[in-house]
């Protein structure tokens, strides 16, 4: 079967319901919700949604809600073309593209959804509303494919735990299926934002996952304490002359609050954020206890 497009909600609720119709049964959804121009990383979602559904869907759409003011939603890169020409080649079922005016019509939402305390922290504090922007338009995407897995990649760790979160609060019938970082051949997570970066600035950002590997280290040596751990860290991050840090945080696995210790019994995140030039780049590592 050929990939298909569409780009109104009424014609994928109706593909889906006669798909679903014509399986009997056998109608596993995946889902993967992107921004669009994919790369390594959303392809490697898609290969584990068609590797465990029997019907797979991608969504391409680049939210204004999870947008501020200043940020990059004009230039944000968009390659409808070669992004179709992916999922077709991934065996992708069926790709949504809609306008904004179809997600949302022509006044403003009023309707939002947002999580307490997990989205105030990180990426929270620094893109207050963002969060709110994620969860508003993936629930309204589970709303309109009714998924039975949902793929994020776990490059975007806040993200996809506040998802988890969300869908257990509201009781969303959808499974969200963290999935490993892809990265460069040079350990930089693959981003769609990497392509803003110049070529100096590309020389730098795998600074941010080299000191996220210096963390690792010592903690497996048997370092614990959150101080030292860090100062392993901004050693290699100071060390960037072209870095402007805008967090660097161990938070509790579940709860994303700050710790001061790793527990033996607990996984602690350690995540950072960083500017190079204007464009903003995230990494973390998971240190896993016993």
């Amino acid at each position: 079967m050929s990939l298909i497009v569409f780009h109104t909600i009424a014609d994928c609720k109706a593909w889906l319901s006669e798909e679903r119709a014509q399986k009997e049964g056998k109608s596993d959804t995946g889902f993967v919700p992107t921004m669009g121009y994919l790369h390594e990383g959303h392809a490697s979602l898609i290969q584990k949604a068609r590797a465990e559904n029997d019907i797979v869907v991608v969504s391409i759409f680049v939210n204004p809600l999870q947008f501020g003011p200043s940020e990059d939603l004009d230039r944000y890169p968009r390659s409808l073309k070669q992004d179709l020409a992916l999922c077709e080649t991934l065996g992708v079922d069926l790709v949504f593209a809609p306008s904004v005016y179809e997600m949302y019509g022509e006044t403003p939402i009023m309707t939002r959804i947002h999580v307490d305390q997990l989205g105030e922290y990180l990426c929270g504090a620094s893109r207050p509303g963002h969060f709110d922007g994620v969860c508003t338009v993936v629930a309204k995407l589970f709303q309109i494919f009714a998924p039975t897995k949902a793929y994020f990649g776990k490059k975007d760790a806040q993200q996809w735990r506040i998802l988890r979160r969300m869908v257990a609060d509201l009781s969303i019938d959808v499974s969200i299926i963290p999935c490993p970082i892809v990265r460069e051949n040079d350990g930089l997570a693959k981003s769609s934002r990497n392509v803003y970066l110049t070529a100096e600035q590309r020389r730098e950002a795998p600074a941010l996952q080299q000191a996220l590997q210096q963390v690792l280290r010592r903690f497996q040596e048997g370092e614990r304490n959150v101080d030292k751990l860090r100062d392993v860290a901004m050693d290699r991050l100071n060390a960037v002359p072209g870095l402007r840090l805008d967090y660097l945080s161990f938070v509790d696995d579940e709860t994303l609050t700050k710790v001061m210790t790793v527990d033996e019994h607990h996984t602690v995140l350690c995540a950072v954020a960083a500017y190079f030039g204007s464009t903003r780049l995230i990494d973390n590592q998971e240190l896993v206890g016993l």
